[in-house]
């Protein structure tokens, strides 16, 4: 075969096409006893949100987590920027800091996540931990707790801190790192209505930076917000429904049968919330490392 007729049959498909994300058929049990996901596939493409969405014990933090290569499917494939993602492969140092530099976990529980004995070393631990040039991760340091309005909780320690701030300096020890993929869970939960709004409003405009997103859910009243696109799982640890926040919401049969709502529930229908988004005003959201740190 000549070349011009080999490079006619040879498809190229542009990295930015590529899904950010690919599961296929995963299943996870803990202990090998009790199933968490039972053979969930789906994708999620670059620049998305994607809320999993399902009642407490569903699978939605296992498979985040599998998504961060914290876990590792029992079976089934897990692939992130067209890679397979196992535990061999991470044990690989190249691989693990592509990998880790790339996708930032924002945990539920922030007590869980902070840990340092002050904010500012908290902040920087990450980029310490990847080899950054201390003087490039103090600025970068600096100027992430500036775009959270967090400067001024430089010396304190974590553990002395409001939840609400303490979310915000776990979301600022993952954001320091510039990941390209987002992954919250519950990132509403057990926040006052103030922060609440804030945070709705940060990942709204992480995602217009560029931001992929993916969060667990069960709050169905910032759904349409935070979200572009839902994947709904059962109790039965599966994947039941996909769509729009307003396809979602409107079918209220099956939110019954997830246990999302209950039946003598009002109908919560296709509620939009007003958010008008304006340019983002918070300094460095979406900028490269290279102009975030120069």
């Amino acid at each position: 075969m000549d070349a011009e007729a080999s490079n006619a049959e040879v498809c190229v498909v542009p990295a930015e096409t590529q899904p950010v994300f690919v599961c296929r058929d995963i299943r996870y049990a803990y202990l090998e006893r009790f199933l968490a996901l039972d053979g969930v596939s789906l994708a999620v493409r670059p620049g998305e949100k994607v809320a999993l969405l399902g009642a407490n014990g569903c699978g939605k933090s296992t498979l985040l987590k599998i998504l961060d290569g914290l876990l590792f499917p029992d079976s089934g494939t897990f692939e992130a920027f067209g890679q397979p993602v196992t535990e061999e492969a991470l044990e690989d140092e190249q691989f693990s800091m592509g990998f880790r530099s790339r996708v930032g976990f924002i945990f539920q529980n922030s007590d869980a996540q902070v840990f340092s004995p002050t904010v500012r070393e908290e902040i920087a631990f990450g980029p310490l931990q990847m080899g950054m040039a201390p003087k490039r991760a103090e600025k970068r340091v600096r100027d992430v707790m500036q775009m959270l309005g967090i400067a001024h909780l430089a010396d304190r320690a974590p553990f002395q801190l409001s939840g609400g701030e303490k979310k915000r300096v776990a979301i600022a020890s993952v954001l320091v790192m510039n990941p390209e993929v987002l992954l919250f869970d519950e990132p509403t939960a057990a926040l006052d209505p103030r922060t609440q709004q804030w945070l709705m409003e940060l990942i709204v405009e992480l995602n217009h930076a560029g931001k992929t997103i993916v969060l667990a859910t069960h709050d169905l009243d910032v759904l349409d917000v935070i979200a572009d696109r839902c994947i709904v799982l059962s109790e039965e640890h599966r994947v039941v429904a996909e769509g729009t926040p307003r396809e979602i919401l409107a079918d209220r049969s099956l939110l019954l049968a997830v246990n999302l709502v209950h039946e003598h529930a009002h109908d919560h229908g296709a509620r939009r919330h007003e958010h008008e988004h304006h340019p983002s005003h918070h300094a460095g959201i979406g900028a490269s490392p290279q102009e975030a740190a120069p």
